[in-house]
Order: structure tokens, then sequence, then C-alpha cells
């Protein structure tokens, strides 16, 4: 699956994961130039997990973005639905109790979470409204939720900068460094199809979430949308 106007569905995304599985974090870090661990120490930040709270961090990959929530003291639980991704993860981190997945239908009790995250994987997902009444669903009454996704550049100069960037820079260098360079093309083409801010925050009102608001990272390169059950 190389188009992002195709209907995204949970076997090729996944397989596609399992492809990029074992050089995904540097893959990410060579595209970003570095940003995404700064979006995702903001991400951290935002969420302010307290020690012994319960969180879930969905689209987890390998763990890595869940390292920072352990650390802190909180009952982590990394969620992905590419397996590859998962014992890529588990030979990193073995202490971590990453756990099988689909974002639709998530294998966990209503109102079990204080807090749920999920950065850069919601549009991978091909029912974002489910997935976010999903999140609803497992968070407990008064928890938050905290949404890190690649949006819409809100310069229109830059704009333009960065959607050239995507279509043409992106992919030599993915084929310099990933395993599966026809996987970032899609990304790519992805995060063009992507909703921007309002929209975003629009949907998750829908799905039954209050007090939403956003907060641009690198120029809106990146939203950080937040809200509380």
């Amino acid at each position: 699956m190389t188009r992002a106007s195709l209907d995204k569905q949970p076997h090729e995304v996944a397989a596609m994961f399992d492809d990029v599985a074992a050089n995904y974090d540097l893959t990410n870090d060579v595209l970003s130039l570095g940003q995404d661990r700064r979006w995702r120490k903001v991400v951290a930040q935002s969420l302010a997990v307290r020690p012994g709270e319960r969180v879930l961090d969905l689209g987890a990959g390998t763990g890595t973005s869940s390292l920072p929530f352990a650390e802190a003291g909180a009952r982590v639980v990394p969620c992905d639905f590419s397996l590859g991704m998962l014992r890529e993860g588990k030979r990193r981190h073995p202490f971590l109790p990453l756990t099988a997945g689909d974002a639709t239908r998530l294998p966990f009790a209503d109102g079990v979470f204080d807090a749920v995250t999920i950065s850069f994987a919601l549009r991978n997902v091909h029912d974002t409204d489910a997935a976010l009444r999903e999140m609803l669903r497992v968070t407990r009454p008064g928890g938050r939720v905290v949404i890190c996704e690649f949006s819409h550049p809100t310069w229109a100069p830059f704009r333009t900068v960065y959607t050239e960037y995507l279509m043409r820079a992106l992919p030599p260098v993915a084929r310099a460094v990933s395993s599966n360079p026809d996987a970032y093309v899609y990304l790519a083409e992805s995060i063009r199809a992507w909703p921007d801010q309002p929209g975003l925050a629009g949907r998750l009102q829908k799905a039954g979430w209050s007090k939403v608001a956003w907060r641009n990272l690198s120029g809106g390169i990146v939203a950080l949308h937040r809200a509380v059950r």
C-alpha cells in the first residue's frame, strides 16, 4: 500500500509497519531532523503523569514513546497493532507490558486509564472517529487525552515549502535509511490528507471529549491536541 487515498485496511497498515520496525525510530529521527525527540518530550510534559497513574500509550510501536511515562512512575501500557513493532519493542524494552490491540476495538475495560496518548499514529487508523470514541471509553471520568499528530503549517509560504519537502525530499531520504521506503511515501501522503487543527478538534468534540484545545509545534508541522473526559 503506497497511496493514502486507499482505505486504510488494518492488515495492510500493520504489515507496512512490520516491515519498517527495525529501523523505524532511526528513520524518524533522520526525516524529522531530530525534531521528533523534542515533540515527544512536549507530549510527556503535556500529559504530566504522576506516579501510580495508569497510562495507555496507543500506537506505541517499539515502546520508545512509553519510556518517559514509565520513568515518571506511571503504570504505562504500550499498545500497537503491528506485531513486528511489538516484537522489536520487546527485544529493546523487555520490562514494558507491550500489548497488541486495534485502536478501534481496544482490549481494555471501561474507565481503566487516567490518561491516554497517541503520537503520530492516529492518522493511520482506518476509522479515526471510532478510535477517538474508544479512547474516551477506556478513560476514567476526569481523565485526559493528548494527541500528537502531523498537521498543517499555519504560515502559507512555509506550508508550501513543507509540502514540497514531504513529496520530493522525503522519499529519497527514506530510500537511504529505511528498509521499506515505499512506506514513507504512504506516510507523506497521509500527512497531506490529514485534517487541520480545527478539523481534528471538532472530531474530538463529536466523540464526546470536552475542554478540547490544541498547541502548534514547529510552526504547525505538528499539533498537540488535549482534551478531558
